[in-house]
């Protein structure tokens, strides 16, 4: 049995939902379909999602918003009437939507968690009645009449642990289940909406409940790529992925998958399959607990910028017991969190993101440090990238940090820090955010052109 999810892109138009649909019935073996809303139809177009977060805020401040309900009521219906469907799907979508929006608005951030789930729930009833439509036996399931219970933070819902025995009687359901992905319901009854592409998350809770053999992940893309294809052109597509280095790669800029979308399906050990909606047969990309480590040392790279480092420097700080949590106590009074923190015997970095500081909050923070830590160098450097080479064969292959160290180097470029995560599946280097993408191309050349021998 399969649980098989799709993205907005392969939702987005007729013609994308007739290729889903054949997708579906080709594969007895696929049970859930797990939907998110229609996306963008053209680079210019809109995602429903935005446009319902938008309508939400209009009514919310009393103003009128009647255009923006007919534009998402619309792109529901250009793709039933593709279809051929009757009208009483969008008839019903419409009487959903504005019986959302016309609702109780005392609680703005749950009206606004409703109104913005609704694009994935009301694309699951328009996806059942396609296929249902077709001929193929479809049932739509809300994840209330399901069971699936989350936590109640808006935004980064988390999934409560008695969901998956009650997912798991979905298995016993006739037919093809089509499921909206994003939410779930707190023990209130309230939509809580997952992190933003938490539909990804959705598939992988379902995966694990039914514990399905296989999780396939439908995207726009043919494969999980060795490194950002906006950088690389034509780079090498990865067949075989652990959780733990998709992670890492997801973690650092991938964004083919929501970082905490595999946790669920990783828990139950089930196979994660990428494959492209445009391009079925192609194999894609399967991610799985372990794999032969058959392509070299790295299996990917990733980067993100938008970091900075807080330096501080103490002589004896090794001796100083206590002085990396005091340190951290300091940020989480200003509601800082960290990302890495490489150290030596005498100073400590800690790097963060950049956005979570302003100019008044990073002088505080160095003062604080400085009075109470009585440190002997604080310093803070701004506009760096990280960029993560990724690969299980690390662990066994002796001078890979050389190699990537030489490549920069002879690409010109400085290394601001570096840092090997303690599995030795990951490896950061610290750049200028300038040269973040001729970091990333030197590194791709050292690792994956002409596949090198060493």
């Amino acid at each position: 049995m399969k649980v098989v999810k799709f993205g907005g892109s392969s939702l987005a138009s007729g013609a994308q939902v007739e290729k889903v649909f054949h997708i579906v019935a080709s594969d007895p073996e696929r049970k859930i379909v797990v939907v998110s809303a229609p996306g963008k139809r053209y680079s210019d177009d809109i995602k429903v999602t935005d446009l319902l977060i938008s309508c939400a805020e209009h009514y919310l401040n009393g103003e009128d918003a009647s255009e923006l309900v007919e534009t998402i009521i619309g792109r529901y219906k250009s793709i039933a009437d593709e279809l051929n469907l009757s009208n009483n799907i969008i008839e019903k979508i419409t009487d959903d939507l504005l019986s959302l929006l016309n609702g109780d608005k005392d609680n703005p951030a749950s009206f606004i968690e409703a109104v913005k789930a609704s694009g994935e729930d009301n694309n699951a009833k328009l996806i059942a009645a396609v296929f249902n439509h077709k001929g193929l036996e479809t049932h739509y399931v809300s994840p209330k009449e399901a069971g699936l219970l989350v936590s109640n933070e808006p935004g980064n819902a988390q999934v409560l642990p008695e969901s998956y025995e009650r997912l798991y009687e979905l298995k016993k359901q006739s037919g093809i289940i089509v499921f909206p992905g994003f939410f779930g319901y707190n023990t209130e009854g309230d939509v809580v909406t997952f992190s933003r592409s938490g539909s990804d998350i959705t598939g992988s809770i379902l995966a694990n409940g039914i514990k399905a053999d296989l999780y396939e992940n439908f995207t726009d893309v043919d494969a999980v790529y060795a490194v950002n294809p906006n950088i690389v052109k034509n780079p090498k597509e990865i067949r075989e992925l652990t959780y733990r280095e998709m992670r890492e790669l997801s973690y650092c800029g991938f964004s083919v998958f929501h970082d905490e979308a595999l946790i669920p399906a990783f828990r139950a050990g089930i196979p994660v399959n990428v494959k492209n909606t445009n391009n079925p047969e192609a194999p894609g990309t399967l991610i799985m607990s372990a794999r032969e480590n058959i392509n070299g040392p790295v299996v990917g790279i990733a980067s993100d910028d938008k970091f900075c480092s807080i330096y501080v420097g103490k002589y004896m700080m090794n001796k100083e017991i206590g002085f990396g949590r005091k340190i951290l106590l300091i940020l989480e009074e200003f509601g800082l969190s960290f990302e890495h923190i490489p150290s030596g015997i005498d100073d400590i970095t800690i790097i963060v993101r950049q956005n979570q500081m302003d100019e008044e909050i990073e002088k505080s923070i160095v003062k604080r440090i400085i009075d109470d830590l009585d440190a002997d160098e604080v310093r803070v450097e701004h506009d760096l990238a990280l960029i993560m080479l990724v690969g299980e064969g690390m662990r066994q292959k002796v001078g890979t940090a050389a190699r990537a160290s030489n490549a920069l180097a002879a690409a010109n470029i400085n290394i601001e820090m570096i840092n090997q995560g303690s599995s030795e599946t990951s490896m950061m280097f610290g750049v200028k955010d300038a040269v973040e993408k001729k970091a990333v191309q030197a590194l791709y050349e050292e690792f994956f052109a002409e596949v090198k021998v060493r």
